[in-house]
């Protein structure tokens, strides 16, 4: 029992207040264990020994010997994986920092982006894909996030798929979002950059669900041109309103060094691992609000 109740020293690991956020979520979650042996280790230690895999980056293998066997682990994080523990966590921890915000369940501002990131040896042929924009051979990240900068919604695609089929593929998946957001309510403006071509991708959504129009539109972020630049005495790079804030959330990303790269073998387990790094940042919002 003692394992149970043992802390990580690592800064990855979770203070006992942001274990208190997670706690009651992962007990919902995941399944009731018969009337058998007890665990020998808590669910404590098991996530923070996924957390400090995902912030350092190591191999399974190599992580520290006061956490649990890391076959035990990496059994407990597929798990959690396959069974939608990890999917489900994220959308609770979502609507709880909304809450907790003080923002309304349905958000009227989404802000997408995808974010091209180089493959490692590791990656199958199937998540192989070469982006002639960005010059990246490896996959890409499709992210949707609200005014907070927090994930509603998130996919990997190979680099290779356009921004307009990814970000189709995205709402596709996540169509009943839109279903059950209700009439009544103003419509959600998507914001996108100039990469996207808002009437394709309204083409291809009405298929999926025909009255989605009644409940979002698309805007185009307005891109400053060389004049508009020189006249404010700006140069290079100039953040633009409201859209910085999907670009910050891709920034978070990179706290975490197994994300800097692609070193997943699917596609499924790269989405995975992005939905877990967005858990971490929000059970340690949540906790230090």
């Amino acid at each position: 029992m003692k394992k149970q109740n043992k802390k990580s020293p690592y800064t990855s690991s979770l203070t006992d207040a942001e274990w208190a956020v997670v706690e009651p979520l992962l007990n919902a979650l995941l399944p009731k264990k018969k009337l058998t042996c007890p665990h020998k280790w808590g669910y404590r230690l098991l996530f923070d020994a996924m957390l400090y895999q995902l912030k350092n980056g190591c191999h399974w293998g190599d992580l520290p010997k006061d956490f649990p066997p890391y076959s035990t682990v990496y059994w407990h994080y597929k798990q959690w994986r396959a069974s939608g523990v990890i999917d489900k966590l994220m959308i609770g921890l979502h609507e709880n920092a909304r809450t907790q915000s003080k923002k309304a369940q349905y958000t009227s501002l989404i802000i997408v982006d995808s974010q091209a990131v180089k493959n490692t040896c590791l990656a199958s042929r199937q998540s192989k894909g070469f982006c002639f924009y960005k010059a990246t051979n490896g996959i890409k990240r499709h992210l949707a996030v609200d005014s907070l900068g927090l994930p509603l919604f998130t996919r990997c695609t190979k680099a290779n798929i356009n921004d307009d089929l990814g970000l189709i593929e995205l709402f596709k998946e996540n169509i009943d979002y839109f279903r059950n957001k209700p009439l009544e309510m103003p419509k959600t403006t998507i914001l996108l950059d100039n990469g996207y071509h808002p009437v394709r991708i309204q083409e291809a959504l009405e298929k999926i669900y025909p009255d989605i129009l009644s409940k979002i539109q698309f805007e185009l972020s307005p891109k400053p041109n060389k004049q508009e630049k020189l006249a404010q005495g700006k140069t290079g790079f100039v953040p633009v309103k409201a859209r910085w804030v999907v670009e910050r959330s891709n920034a978070w990303v990179e706290r975490c060094k197994s994300l800097v790269k692609n070193f997943e073998r699917t596609l499924e387990n790269a989405n995975a691992k992005l939905k877990l790094c967005f858990i971490r940042l929000m059970i340690k919002r949540i906790a230090s609000f």
